[in-house]
């Protein structure tokens, strides 16, 4: 093996690890987006937990933060809680900041 392939091997691998830690840390976002806003929908205990749950099965149903944001958005308005497109953007950003951590830690 030369080194040319030996590096390439270890791109390989930090790619695929940095794609890992991408998705946990935008899924764990989505968690607590959702335990966010189920608290701001009176939501407690199992109820938030499943209503999480949620919000991260609508990262799958569409790609990107678009179903995500979506669904909470779509939630939060049809409930009258005064909560605007940006107001849930710079939530999900906060929770990434705090769910990168999680994940690295």
């Amino acid at each position: 093996m030369t080194t040319f392939d030996k590096r390439e091997e270890a791109f390989e691998r930090q790619f695929a690890h940095d794609a890992e830690l991408k998705f946990k840390a935008e899924a764990r976002r989505n968690r607590l987006l959702g335990l966010w806003a189920a608290d701001q929908l009176g939501k407690k205990g199992p109820e938030a937990e499943a209503y999480a749950k949620e919000v991260v099965a609508a990262d799958f149903d569409e790609p990107g933060h678009a179903g995500v944001l979506r669904k909470v958005l779509g939630d939060l308005t049809a409930n009258g809680v005064a909560v605007t497109e940006t107001d849930v953007r710079a939530k999900m950003s906060e929770l990434l900041v705090a769910a990168v951590e999680q994940v690295k830690a």
